[in-house]
């Protein structure tokens, strides 16, 4: 009876996703198959009001600050999860794990108000410019990527079965060259699976994107530049778009839906430990 119920939702979750997907793929494939798929992608004017539609400033916006939340959070999270599991002791990391799940749990508006009163002003006066930029994004999604990385790639790490620290150990290795030679490559494909989802994470954010990166329609040139990001594009516009327009809303549904695809597949190799 169990497995039948179980079988069933993942049936009906397939179904569902099933469902979205062809809803977007039927809604956006017109302006698609009108504009050409590469000359959507790569045309770099975005003008509903003449009937023209590139979102290559938006698929480059959505790169760079979701690349720039890369390269923030990884460090930072695996190297908190290196402290999680095999340093702190066992009551402070008791302590501290409870307060990196609540940093998931925040609405993501929160993390925009936090990055228009603070980061953005940071920037503004330090480096000039409006401060509405790549960098304020990557900064606000870092934080908000960094508990899925560190809860992950913790988990990870405290799977690492004791007989290999001890083989190492009795090798002659130190505490690090365990941690480096051992735990990390044994937990590679947990680690590698935080990173990815927590990427994906990126790429999907909008509210708290829109409130820090400029939302302007251009590819940038600096780190201190405005963007527009995929999905803040569809938030942005979609309220007051009609016709045509709005397939075009969706065509970028569509571009973004491929994203996540390449993502979920790069999860599924990431988990069967076929990184090397």
């Amino acid at each position: 009876m169990v497995e039948k119920i179980l079988l069933l939702s993942a049936v009906a979750a397939i179904f569902i996703i099933a469902l979205i997907a062809v809803f977007v793929i039927i809604s956006g494939w017109p302006v698609l198959q009108k504009t050409g798929f590469f000359d959507f992608v790569l045309g770099t004017t975005w003008d509903p009001t003449h009937g023209i539609y590139g979102i290559l400033p938006m698929v480059v916006g959505s790169i760079l600050v979701t690349l720039g939340a890369l390269v923030l959070g990884i460090p930072f999270g695996v190297a908190g999860a290196i402290f999680m599991a095999e340093i702190a002791p066992p009551k402070a990391a008791k302590l501290i794990r409870p307060a990196i799940e609540l940093l998931a749990g925040i609405p993501s508006v929160v993390y925009g108000f936090y990055g228009l009163a603070v980061i953005v002003p940071l920037i503004r006066n330090h480096f000039g410019g409006t401060g509405f930029s790549i960098l304020a994004g990557s900064l606000i999604l870092a934080i908000m990527i960094l508990p899925t990385i560190l809860n992950l790639s913790e988990t990870a790490l405290r799977a690492v079965p004791s007989e290999y620290k001890d083989g190492s150990y009795a090798l002659g290795a130190n505490y690090w060259q365990t941690i480096k030679w051992i735990s990390l490559p044994v937990a590679r494909s947990g680690i590698i699976t935080g990173v990815v989802l927590g990427m994906s994470r990126a790429i999907g954010e909008t509210m708290a994107v829109i409130m820090v990166t400029g939302n302007v329609t251009r590819i940038p040139g600096t780190l201190f530049d405005p963007i527009r990001t995929l999905t803040g594009n569809i938030v942005m516009e979609m309220g007051y778009a009609s016709g045509e327009h709005q397939q075009a809303l969706f065509a970028t549904g569509i571009i973004l839906f491929i994203f996540i695809m390449i993502l979920n597949l790069i999860v599924q190799f990431g988990a069967k430990g076929r990184w090397q």
